[in-house]
């Protein structure tokens, strides 16, 4: 099976196994936590006592010689934007997937709870700069062609620029979106970009984590390769070792100190362990907070 059928294989169980988990988790929380994003004009009829004066429609009202009233109804359609980090080090797997599959993973269930919504759901992929935009459609063959560029698409870059993203994404859909930011966040400098996103339009993000990035083994002598970079150092474990573990853990805390603080909502996730009590958690924390007002 070459690498073409081997994803066209993939993108299907994909697709079958996130249908049967829309259909038995997720649809309904996830109606009940996006909501519309407002009013808009529904029709008119005319003026009954009691109306409120100020929905008159003063054209209509003129035109026919008796006062009609505007009415409106809550917008529910959406639009979803995925932002998709399809830097090199998504490509990393210890034990368990490939933070690109889970990438896409996610991003699945999410977009066919969306198509289950009549939502409209697009892509914007990027490393250190824009790859690849596809713009918010309905139906599923659009789900399909965002999964499939996700799994299979060669980008140009390999660095991370989580604020190139951003940017782009606000000059791009300048009305807001419901946007879901899939990363591992290995990078700086985008903490002024993610607040005024986060201002803009309802932002997620979604954290993928690899273990085995984390923590250096205690084998003695280890080469390491960064993949965005491809520079190499021999790491001596009992030199550096415990001090490796010790930034990275507090790398990752300052990451999702800056994501609090922009007030986003985030949704932790590692590539060994199941995504699926962590949406689910998001899910019901996010109703709770909706029910609190």
């Amino acid at each position: 099976m070459d690498r073409k059928e081997l994803i066209k294989h993939q993108i299907g169980q994909l697709e079958i196994k996130s249908k049967k988990l829309v259909n038995e988790m997720f649809a309904g929380q996830y109606q009940s936590v996006f909501k519309g994003q407002g009013i808009e004009f529904s029709e008119v009829r005319e003026y009954q006592i009691g109306d409120d004066f100020r929905s008159i429609d003063r054209n209509v009202s003129a035109r026919y010689g008796k006062p009609y009233i505007k009415l409106f109804a809550e917008e529910r359609e959406l639009t979803i934007i995925f932002l998709i980090d399809l830097s090199a080090s998504q490509h990393f797997a210890g034990k368990g997937k490939l933070k690109s599959e889970i990438a896409a993973e996610v991003a699945a269930i999410l977009a066919f709870s969306a198509l289950k919504n009549n939502d409209r759901a697009g892509m914007l992929s990027f490393t250190d700069k824009v790859e690849k935009i596809i713009p918010p459609r309905k139906g599923k063959n659009n789900i399909l062609r965002i999964i499939n560029e996700i799994l299979d698409y060669r980008p140009t870059g390999t660095k991370t620029s989580i604020s190139t993203a951003l940017k782009a994404l606000n000059e791009i859909w300048r009305r807001k979106a419901v946007v879901f930011l899939i990363s591992d966040f290995e990078d700086n400098g985008y903490k002024k970009d993610l607040a005024v996103t986060a201002k803009r339009h309802d932002l997620i993000c979604i954290k993928i984590t690899d273990k085995m990035e984390r923590e250096i083994p205690d084998v003695g002598l280890i080469e390491m390769i960064d993949p965005e970079t491809q520079s190499r150092v021999l790491v001596d474990y009992s030199l550096y070792g415990k001090n490796f573990n010790k930034a990275s853990i507090e790398f990752d805390e300052q990451t999702l100190l800056s994501l609090k603080r922009a007030n986003v909502d985030v949704i932790n996730l590692n590539t060994e362990d199941s995504y699926i009590l962590p949406l689910i958690r998001f899910f019901k924390d996010r109703e709770r907070r909706i029910a609190l007002g």
